[in-house]
């Protein structure tokens, strides 16, 4: 696979409409992302609650969404996921079911698959290629969202799969970077690397200034939750990437937090989820579904 970086497309005339929802328990950001000139919309990063204890999920906050997008009058086109993320469920194959859309994420989830189908001994039932998704974004490829062209950005370094999105004058981060009080993202994971996630963010940083950012989480201390930043504050007060901090200084930096971290609390039951692009493990022969915890592997 080629490393070359293909050239960003940027078009700050053009602004999507980008609306919010903000899932409590996972302290996740949702986003519905519409062309400003046709009814045509897209979901990035959905939430599929989880009580972990009780074994049950919950789609009180999908479904509030489709309701919106349902009264709105708009049409689904494309369900987004930046990445396999490890501290939520996702709720793609609900809000497909309910609106279509097609399922899509980058094309190198088939290392995740890899990576955590070993993990959680999945059998040779999980194919490991992605299949389980409609679209497998390349490195700057572009696609359509009505009239408006959205381009993919490969990001890794959180995950091996991670792509930021980039939609006329918005960017779609997933968990690259976050607000410029909370610094980065973790790089600890299976797959995850300081170094590689120090040059993903400088790609990000290199869209034009006024490019407004949307980020996956936020957890506030002391300040309103927030969810939009842009280049240009990011570059200016990111607590870990302002301009300045050299990549060796960011990667002692992040290798040095990374191991004071504990795991997410819903990593084990949102990667078996997540890597099937929202599907459950297959039932057991009496119908039953079941996640499985490995122990002293992770």
């Amino acid at each position: 696979m080629s490393t070359t970086k293909r050239p960003i497309e940027t078009d700050l005339t053009l602004r999507p409409e980008v609306h919010h929802f903000f899932d409590e328990p996972t302290n996740t950001f949702t986003y519905v992302v519409k062309d400003p000139s046709s009814d045509a919309c897209a979901v990035v990063d959905s939430v599929m609650d989880i009580d972990y204890a009780a074994g049950r999920t919950n789609l009180d906050g999908a479904k509030q969404i489709v309701e919106f997008i349902k009264g709105k009058g708009w049409h689904l086109e494309w369900i987004i996921e930046t990445h396999v993320h490890a501290d939520h469920l996702s709720a793609a194959l609900y809000i497909q079911s309910q609106l279509g859309g097609r399922l899509g994420i980058g094309e190198r989830i088939d290392v995740v698959q890899e990576t955590f189908g070993s993990v959680f001994n999945a059998g040779t039932e999980f194919k490991r290629d992605g299949s389980q998704f409609d679209k497998l974004f390349k490195d700057g490829e572009r696609y359509q969202i009505g009239n408006m062209t959205a381009q993919a950005l490969h990001t890794p370094g959180h995950t091996p799969a991670c792509m930021t999105h980039v939609i006329g004058d918005a960017a779609f981060v997933g968990d690259t970077i976050f607000m410029p009080e909370g610094g980065s993202a973790r790089a600890d994971f299976p797959g995850g690397d300081a170094r590689t996630l120090y040059k993903s963010i400088q790609r990000v940083l290199s869209l034009p200034d006024a490019t407004r950012l949307f980020m996956c989480h936020d957890y506030p201390e002391g300040r309103e939750l927030a969810w939009e930043s842009s280049v240009a504050k990011e570059r200016s007060k990111n607590i870990h990437v302002h301009d300045g901090i050299s990549e060796a200084e960011f990667v002692a930096m992040r290798e040095a937090r990374d191991k004071t971290l504990d795991m997410p609390r819903l990593i084990l039951p949102s990667l078996q989820v997540n890597m099937r692009a929202g599907h459950t493990p297959p039932p057991e022969a009496d119908g039953k579904i079941f996640l499985r915890v490995p122990l002293n592997l992770l």
